[in-house]
């Protein structure tokens, strides 16, 4: 597709103009906002518990969401706590659609047993609800963040090689599959090197829809304890803690929320900007 009907359909894809820059303001602002701010996101303070949301009152030297039970910067512990978490879900979400390619593009190429074993393994997955599974698997494993990745990883795959598996196999179909095979290329240059490089619309699609999908795994398995742990943040247990506190202090669980749902928002709409700006189906 010629790069010009690419940028001029990002242009008129409202959602993937929204998604895209709040997707880029996320990040950059997880990115350098502690750089701006001198709060340590782990030093406690009693005497500075609860201090109510100061805003930019007093630049960025105030508590501009407030503090926490132990007088903790909210807005550090937010910006640090979002790093982590992006942190975890984009490494999640690139091992497991490696996993998910490989995966489809191996039982759609090669059909008969490594089908039926991939697909069954998908099926196996599919009736487990994924959060259910991620909790049995870290209540065996234990918690740590490379258990948190290996989790995620094991539950984000699937639909990503059900989709490839079945591009994979309109594509083997295909005149200049056989007259590769003709000319006695082998499998793995067909696989990926001709077939791959014809489903990668799919890949980016699925892909940054996932982000946010893992992001909300990432911080569910947190808000139970079972992901990144305290005193380290991460928006998931920060909900946790500010739960407690929702009526009385309701900045602690408040802000955390927010940025979980504006991020998550953010990653769909760009997914669906990718659909329309990829899928000619979509376009108007």
């Amino acid at each position: 597709m010629d790069k010009r009907i690419i940028l001029g359909r990002m242009r008129r894809s409202i959602f993937f103009v929204i998604g895209f820059t709040c997707a880029v303001a996320v990040i950059l602002t997880v990115l350098i906002g502690p750089m701006l701010i001198d709060w340590d996101p782990a030093r406690q303070s009693l005497n500075d518990r609860f201090i109510a949301p100061e805003g930019f009152s007093d630049g960025f030297d105030g508590h501009i969401i407030g503090t926490d039970q132990l007088g903790r910067d909210v807005m550090m512990r937010l910006l640090v706590g979002g790093r982590s978490s992006l942190f975890i879900s984009f490494v999640g979400v690139f091992t497991s659609n490696m996993i998910g390619v490989i995966l489809g593009i191996a039982a759609g190429y090669f059909r008969g047993p490594t089908d039926a074993i991939v697909m069954r393994a998908c099926e196996v997955l599919l009736a487990v609800p994924g959060i259910v599974l991620a909790i049995a698997v870290i209540a065996v494993i234990g918690t740590s963040v490379f258990n948190l990745v290996l989790v995620l990883s094991i539950t984000g795959w699937v639909r990503l090689c059900k989709v490839i598996r079945n591009d994979v196999i309109i594509f083997s179909g295909q005149e200049f599959v056989s007259a590769s095979r003709t000319l006695g290329a082998g499998n793995f240059h067909i696989m990926f090197k001709q077939i791959f490089p014809n489903i990668t619309t799919n890949l980016l699609i699925i892909g940054s829809q996932s982000v946010g999908g893992i992001l909300m795994m990432e911080a569910s398995l947190s808000f139970l304890n079972l992901g990144i742990q305290a005193p380290n943040p991460s928006w998931g247990n920060m909900i946790n803690v500010g739960r407690s506190y929702l009526t009385t202090y309701p900045w602690l669980a408040i802000a955390p929320g927010v940025a979980l749902m504006l991020t998550i928002l953010s990653f769909n709409f760009l997914g669906d900007g990718l659909r329309d700006v990829f899928d000619p189906k979509w376009q108007g």
